[in-house]
């Protein structure tokens, strides 16, 4: 049984004209100690499937279909007391700013026992001893002292390293993690990211990575989920997917990454724009930006498919077998 398991995930926001989908069938599994990476472009609902699976979806949005299932026990209809209790015990997330994660009026040791006495039975001094112990382990040298540390006494980058000691306070068994290195100078990306990685190995813990930039799913996921116009349209083990990639879209953006390599006058690029949410075309949504699309893309909208090692949603790969 995987750990989470999201199945035909749909989120509607209702407006004026009716409700609004802007997600739309999604589905996957994470595996205990795996890292799922989520990529696409602005608006394609990275976000959204993130703060579903938390249970922070901005009001009036909600989960119209579909289930999400941690451990095989459903969470998607939890109240939002119940979901409190499964946020922060069971589940951690990190997010893009660490500011908004951050309250500036308290500590970070206030704000790390507060956390941890809240999810797990110790006293003040047993979590102010595991709260210098979280600190140490994300990084933060002469952690006692900086126990009475406010928010704006810390870097971004120490900032961000509070926040994942936060969303490990106690012991969650999977991390979303929202954008975590976006506001962050490389040299502190790539600390972060083997901080990920390192938690992931030695806990056990999943994440689910959400992020626009390749070049972090690369060096960090076992697998990766392509999104696109709020669905999923590929899916598959990350050395696959971007040696391989059988979606155009995917294609698309693997393609307009720098090649240091080799030098060219131009970056290739995507033409055209994704579609906005209430205006998403007939058939494949990606059809009026691909160069391979039949009148068939046009009419019927394709589900993931197998695709050798992963599954696009694609009908190119139906009709080449792959």
């Amino acid at each position: 049984m995987a750990l989470l398991d999201v199945q035909n995930l749909v989120v509607e926001f209702p407006t004026r004209r009716g409700n609004l989908r802007v997600l739309d069938g999604i589905s996957f599994s994470i595996e205990k100690g795996e890292i799922l990476g989520v990529v696409g472009e602005s608006g394609a609902g990275k976000s959204l499937t993130g703060a579903s699976i938390i249970g922070l979806l901005e009001t009036p949005g909600r989960v119209s279909q579909g289930q999400i299932l941690l451990h095989g026990q459903r969470i998607d209809h939890l109240n939002q007391e119940e979901m409190r209790h499964v946020r922060g015990k069971k589940i951690g997330a990190i997010f893009q700013d660490p500011l908004t994660s951050l309250n500036p009026l308290y500590s970070m040791g206030q704000q790390l026992i507060e956390t941890i006495q809240t999810h797990l039975p110790m006293n003040h001094q047993q979590a102010q001893q595991r709260a210098i112990d979280l600190l140490k382990e994300t990084g933060i040298s002469a952690a006692e002292e900086r126990l009475h540390y406010y928010p704006h006494q810390f870097s971004g980058g120490m900032r961000q390293r509070v926040v994942i000691a936060l969303a490990l306070a106690a012991e969650p068994e999977l991390i979303v993690a929202d954008e975590p290195t976006t506001a962050l100078d490389v040299s502190i990306q790539a600390q972060i990211i083997s901080l990920l990685k390192n938690i992931c190995k030695q806990r056990g813990a999943a994440v689910m990575l959400i992020t626009h930039d390749m070049g972090v799913i690369a060096e960090t996921c076992d697998r990766v989920a392509v999104m696109y116009a709020g669905r999923i349209v590929e899916i598959g083990p990350v050395v696959d997917v971007i040696h391989s990639p059988a979606h155009p879209y995917t294609a698309g953006l693997m393609a307009s990454i720098p090649d240091i390599f080799h030098s060219r006058e131009r970056l290739n690029q995507i033409d055209g724009a994704m579609p906005r949410l209430n205006a998403i075309p007939s058939g494949c949504a990606f059809h009026p930006r691909c160069d391979k699309h039949t009148e068939q893309c046009k009419t019927h909208r394709p589900e993931l498919m197998h695709a050798g090692a992963t599954q696009a949603a694609c009908w190119l790969v139906a009709k080449e077998g792959v």
